[in-house]
């Protein structure tokens, strides 16, 4: 099967790349290799056929589709940026690159996609109350943040909340633009099937951590901002009282999720679009990975600061059933294990200086520039949603 992944250059990608490879696919690459976003130098993965290039320019995808049989669409800017200042880009990087590709692929015709989609759609995740049940708590008042209240209390009864574990059917709830873009994504690709007689999937990526991760930048996930702290000598910085659940899943796990439902795609009905929850099933607090990636790493030891994020979400753990029962899924590599290898394994470090040189796959392909990061996809955690 030839697959074009979009973003397999970055971290998420990258790992995709070596899986479908690995399952003897044939993988034409599409990434702009922004020095924002990426390495220098930044090394294709060997075997790949590369295009460097802008998901938002027609001309590129409809080049890099020629002969592909399915598409695995990773590039999007990732994590949730500075500021809503960052909203044009969020829009334009994820939901005009997404329709893009899409409108290439309608064109094509190709007629398979899987979607990197992401838990942050949900917004919080499910909470029961022991007497009133399932219950949708809004947004955590400020006040209860400053004074150290960061549990989330039943809307009826003001009584603390038990987190559990979302399934795909639950409301989505987004919060913040990152978490609308990656939800627009969703509605766009469950559009195109229907227009087209596709057949859409979208894994909606818990946190995903692992070698590779993103160095000190501000669009990166906790795991990598606590072991970018830890790189430079430094203590992880845990926000509100390091209690907040989160689904912690390595790469390497996402990347065979991805593998399996790029195969899959061909037994799904013309027409459909289906999301699937990609997490371990095994949820950890943020200061249980701050803790267990110092050890690992060898201190120092992280501190628990106080500090809280208007926004942000308590808990979001996943639950994975569907993809484990539907696609046969399996994640292999537990936290402990994985944990361990992250805090030994090199980052990705941008360097500004440094842009790769990257050949289009064919002339009728030609290479596009950038003012915009397109970054590589990976998913947010942690201190934030």
């Amino acid at each position: 099967m030839r697959v074009l992944l979009t973003g397999g250059a970055g971290f998420i990608g990258s790992h995709i790349a070596r899986a479908l490879l690995a399952a003897d696919h044939d993988v034409v690459v599409l990434d702009a290799l922004l020095a924002s976003a990426h390495p220098a130098p930044a090394d294709p993965v060997p075997g790949t056929t590369w295009i460097q290039g802008d998901v938002r320019d027609a001309a590129t995808v409809a080049g890099a589709l020629r002969g592909v049989d399915v598409v695995c669409h990773q590039a999007a800017m990732v994590g949730l940026g500075k500021d809503f200042a960052d909203a044009p880009a969020y829009v334009a990087c994820n939901d005009l690159g997404t329709a893009v590709l899409l409108a290439a692929m309608a064109q094509g015709p190709v007629r398979g996609l899987v979607l990197a989609g992401s838990m942050v759609v949900y917004g919080e995740g499910r909470y029961d109350c022991a007497r009133h049940g399932r219950v949708a708590p809004g947004p955590r008042a400020e006040r209860d943040l400053a004074e150290g209240r960061f549990e989330l209390r039943c809307p009826h009864c003001g009584e603390d909340l038990a987190p559990g574990l979302v399934g795909e059917d639950a409301a989505t709830d987004p919060r913040n633009v990152y978490a609308a873009s990656k939800l627009a994504q969703e509605h766009l690709a469950g559009s195109w099937a229907r227009a087209v007689g596709g057949r859409a999937i979208a894994l909606r990526y818990h946190n995903v951590y692992g070698p590779g991760m993103p160095r000190d930048t501000p669009y990166a996930g906790v795991a990598s901002f606590f072991r970018s702290s830890l790189a430079r000598g430094e203590a992880p910085r845990v926000f509100e009282d390091g209690g907040q659940r989160r689904d912690f899943v390595h790469v390497r796990d996402i990347a065979a999720a991805n593998v399996l439902a790029l195969t899959a795609l061909a037994g799904r009905p013309q027409g459909s679009f289906r999301a699937y929850n990609a997490g371990s099933g095994a949820p950890h607090t943020v200061g249980e990975m701050a803790r267990t990636l110092s050890d690992a790493h060898g201190g120092p030891d992280p501190v628990v600061t106080g500090e809280y994020r208007l926004g942000d979400v308590r808990h979001i753990t996943a639950s994975s059933t569907r993809l484990r029962t539907e696609l046969g899924w399996r994640p292999e590599v537990p936290f402990a294990a994985g944990v361990h290898e992250f805090a030994h394994a090199a980052q990705r470090t941008a360097h500004p200086a440094h842009r790769p040189t990257v050949a289009p796959a064919t002339p009728a392909a030609p290479a596009s520039a950038t003012s915009t990061p397109i970054a590589s996809a990976t998913a947010t955690a942690g201190n934030r949603p």
